[in-house]
């Protein structure tokens, strides 16, 4: 049940090789970025040599029977590899990719690829108006769907990965890297939280580097337009009386960038509702009527591809441009209305540029302030939005194309214009269109479910306090340990490292076989179990729960176990997000890490430490290093800048200096106790925030503070911060309050251990009668470590004598104390009623210098509303006072 599948162990693999998850992207999307180079590279050579051939062609044969002819055949082939091979690669894509990232179930594989690159070399070749750079979107994502086979992994990063790849995909097709993410983000997924950006421009920029390189390369093709200067835009500031004439390329061209949608759309339901001829005739009535009307059309006409630049550059007749206009329009709209496999960015660029030119040829004639061909690169952005609806996109696309940024203004004018004008008369864009005509619909407004799987991780609904065995453990102390538990299975751990797990169907298994009762459990237990992150969304989780056919899956940070998530704990997580009791994150602004550095993450467990002041920081880093030492944990050292509420924490300058001195007192420290140590500051409005955000991003075990033993305020225990921290921080919480007697000794990390701490001798560890040891119990072996040789006195206090077996339980303390510590341990009991002045008593008279007290059957916070030992000893005794609170369990 628990064994991982072959591709998970590719998985491990190359995590292992490249360095983690996060590599493991950068190098997946470098890969992407790369095929999709190539691919694209290929299918521009591909229609560029077999569109030479059908020019050629027509110039040697007849044109009025060699351009039809062609048309016919090359429908009837390209659309038949389609109908036959792949359905899904017919039409520009866009609106499949759109579908895919969408939530729809869309084929995206490398069948879907290799089709779509062949069959849209077919038809360009045939003569039928449309581009490459669609397609190519398509290639892009369906590789890069097929890549992400190869290391399963959740829906949520499948997406991520297909994102890229169409980046990656219109990156290549127009040598137009930021081109490629901004049209993601506007039109594929209009959120730009749906999508990991370092990814997907490296992405991006591979493939249009890989794109440009081969392309030039082998062709000598330029990586831009290349348009003469004096062609250009001239000047930085428009003219006022540029403006309307810019405002009429706009609204001209979100005009008829809906008719042309309209057309699109409008050919489509008759060729599908009246028609009924099927892929392969349609395209080829499609290419007929384009064979014979481009033959009888001037030979500018016969390359689709040059007939852009031509309108561009020469110095053509306005009969010319509004000739081209109306060819591209009418022919494209009839070409995609068949569902050939071509795309329509190129048509819109050069629909604009005709539009764009026939305006700028009238400002010529009457102000000439600008050459004509502004006005076309402008129409060609324009036309561009009205028909994508992505204004960001059509500015960039085109200043990336002539690489002038003087022409960015006029864009951003007939941009905006053509979208308001567009969305004002038809509110969807042509993709939209195209999925609504096929019965699918996108969410506008996010389902509530499907935000709380990509908002909620597995850190913020995971079950922190884990029942585990360890691996050393008998058949028979697993058995007994089954017996005594409602759980079905147990995380089996080496030092705190995961390194397997036991289900109740493994003991099945092992009930069956003659298994000697001694055989240790890591002979016995299913090794390397599936196991998830806890920076990963809910959605990935379900995922593997699902895949894998688990009940739960263990949180590991690194190898070392932080916790456990089940079904059950997704849809309570689930339920709290959308009834909005569940809350993720704090609600005032986060804090920002302004300084950080990190350690090797060797240890069992993690403790942080918030320092705050820098006299008593040594002494509490010494603490702090003597658990950690102990427990075999990584000790995390924060300070925190705390700044006034109306400002940033991201955006407000602040002095580190000081804070960095303190930081570097404590790597010193650290190393000398050999604990691995990392370290941050943090810039915030609340203290108790900035260390709640800590414990929980990095995983924190065990919170270690110092208390000066003062109320901020009278209606709380221990203050402020104090008192958050005890209430919300789930694993072990432990609080010291300096005595009088705390000597400036501690600040010199540079003596042996031996010489730090010569006054912390005598140690009185109070105790209770009759429950589990106290919570104290835990950290004394660690805190013992601070004395040569240290005298712990363990006290119980009672109203009558012991018995018996409250002796012998004492008496067991004592033993499972003597071992780990190297010193002198005794049990008294006293017989008296206050517990308070018993305690205060004996450590004024034999002169304590640490008490240690514990909170096991009640929280810390209870027991001090009520009066109870904790905070009363700690404000009344002279000597130094460690507070110790259990981890809360869920």
């Amino acid at each position: 049940m628990y064994w991982p599948s072959l591709t998970n162990q590719f998985q491990s693999l190359a995590k292992s090789i490249i360095g983690g998850s996060q590599r493991l992207a950068i190098l997946e999307a470098g890969l992407i970025g790369l095929i999709s180079g190539i691919a694209a590279f290929f299918l521009r050579t591909g229609a560029g040599w077999l569109g030479s051939w059908r020019v050629q062609g027509s110039a040697h044969f007849s044109a009025w029977l060699f351009l039809p002819i062609l048309g016919v055949v090359g429908g009837l082939l390209s659309g038949f590899l389609v109908e036959r091979i792949a359905p899904e690669a017919a039409g520009s894509g866009i609106p499949q990719v759109k579908a895919a990232l969408g939530g729809i179930k869309t084929s995206l594989d490398l069948r879907v690829a290799v089709v779509k690159l062949i069959s849209t070399m077919i038809t360009m070749a045939s003569g039928f108006t449309l581009g490459r750079q669609g397609p190519t979107v398509q290639i892009g994502a369906a590789l890069a769907a097929w890549v992400s086979r190869w290391v399963p992994t959740s829906p949520n990063y499948r997406k991520q990965l297909i994102a890229c790849g169409a980046a990656a995909g219109l990156a290549a097709g127009f040598n137009a890297p930021i081109a490629g993410v901004l049209f993601v983000v506007e039109d594929l997924l209009h959120d730009i939280s749906g999508l990991t950006l370092g990814p997907a421009i490296i992405a991006s920029f591979t493939g249009a580097v890989v794109s440009r390189l081969l392309g030039n390369k082998a062709m000598g093709l330029p990586p831009t337009i290349d348009i003469p200067p004096e062609a250009l835009y001239q000047q930085w500031l428009i003219e006022p009386l540029e403006i309307p004439f810019y405002i009429l390329v706009g609204v001209l061209s979100g005009v008829f960038g809906v008719l042309f949608s309209r057309g699109i759309i409008t050919f489509q339901k008759f060729n599908r509702h009246t028609l009924k001829l099927g892929l392969p005739l349609s395209m080829a009535v499609a290419g007929l009527i384009c064979g014979m009307v481009i033959a009888v059309l001037p030979e500018t006409f016969r390359d689709n591809a040059g007939l852009r630049e031509y309108i561009l550059k020469g110095n053509i007749l306005w009969t010319t441009t509004a000739l081209a206009f109306v060819v591209q329009f009418s022919l494209t709209t009839m070409a995609a209305g068949s569902g050939a496999p071509g795309g329509l960015f190129a048509p819109s660029l050069i629909l604009g540029a005709a539009l764009g030119n026939t305006i700028g040829l009238w400002e010529e004639a009457t102000i000439a302030l600008q050459p004509h061909t502004t006005f076309a690169f402008a129409g060609m952005g324009a036309f561009f939005c009205a028909v994508s609806r992505t204004p960001v996109t059509a500015v960039v696309i085109v200043f990336e194309i002539t690489t002038d940024f003087n022409l960015v203004l006029p864009l951003m004018i007939c941009s905006v214009v053509s979208y308001l004008v567009a969305e004002k008369i038809e509110k969807d864009s042509l993709y939209d269109r195209l999925l609504a005509l096929n019965g699918i619909e996108l969410e506008t407004d996010q389902n509530p479910d499907r935000v709380a799987l990509n908002m909620l991780h597995a850190r913020d609904v995971m079950q922190r306090q884990v029942e585990t065995l360890e691996d050393k453990l008998s058949l028979e102390q697993v058995r007994s340990a089954f017996s005594q538990s409602h759980h079905r299975g147990f995380p089996v751990v080496n030092q705190g490292k995961l390194v397997g797990i036991i289900s109740q169907t493994d003991m099945a298994r092992i009930n069956q076989q003659d298994i000697s009762e001694q055989t240790p459990l890591h002979k016995l237990m299913t090794p390397q179990p599936v196991t998830i992150y806890p920076d990963a969304p809910l959605s990935e989780v379900l995922y593997l729960l699902g895949r894998q056919k688990l009940s739960r899956l263990p949180v590991v940070e690194g190898r070392h176990l932080v916790g456990i998530i089940t079904r059950s704990d997704i849809i309570r997580g689930e339920l709290g997000y959308i009834s909005g009791s569940h809350q993720v994150g704090h609600h005032a602004t986060p804090s920002y890490v302004v300084y950080q550095t990190r350690g090797p993450m060797v240890g069992n467990g993690r403790l942080l430490v918030a320092l705050n002041n820098p006299a008593t920081a040594p002494a509490l880093l010494h603490i702090a290093a003597a658990i950690a030492a102990e427990r075999h944990y990584e000790l995390e050292c924060l300070t925190i800048i705390t700044i006034a509420r109306h400002l940033s924490p991201s955006e407000t300058p602040v002095i580190i200096t000081k804070h960095r001195r303190l930081l570097r007192g404590a790597e010193r420290i650290a190393k000398s106790w050999q604990v691995p140590i990392h370290t941050q500051i943090r810039v915030a409005h609340d203290v108790s925030g900035a260390i709640l955000e800590t414990v929980q991003e990095r995983n924190i075990d065990l919170t270690l503070m110092g208390w000066q033993g003062e109320r901020s305020a009278t209606n709380r225990v221990f203050g402020t911060v104090v008192d958050t921290i005890i209430r919300q921080v789930p694993g072990e919480v432990v609080l010291v309050k300096w005595g009088k007697d705390v000597n400036p000794i501690f600040s010199d990390p540079s003596d042996q251990r031996s010489l730090q701490f010569p006054v912390w001798r005598r140690w009185l560890v109070p105790l209770r009668t009759g429950g589990p040891p106290p919570a104290a119990m835990s950290i004394l072996p660690g805190l013992a470590r601070l004395s040569l040789r240290p005298d712990i006195r363990l006290l119980t206090v009672v109203k009558n004598a012991l018995s018996e077996a409250e002796m012998a339980k004492l008496d067991r303390l004592v033993q499972d104390l003597q071992g780990p510590i190297n010193g002198e341990v005794v049990a008294t009991a006293v017989c008296a009623r206050s517990v308070v002045d018993v305690l205060l008593d004996i450590a004024n008279h034999d002169y304590c210098d640490v008490i240690v007290l514990g909170a096991s059957g009640e929280s810390m916070l209870q027991q001090a509303i009520k009066g109870n030992i904790p905070e009363a000893i700690a404000r009344g005794c002279p000597c130094t006072v460690i507070l110790v609170r259990p981890a809360l369990m869920n």
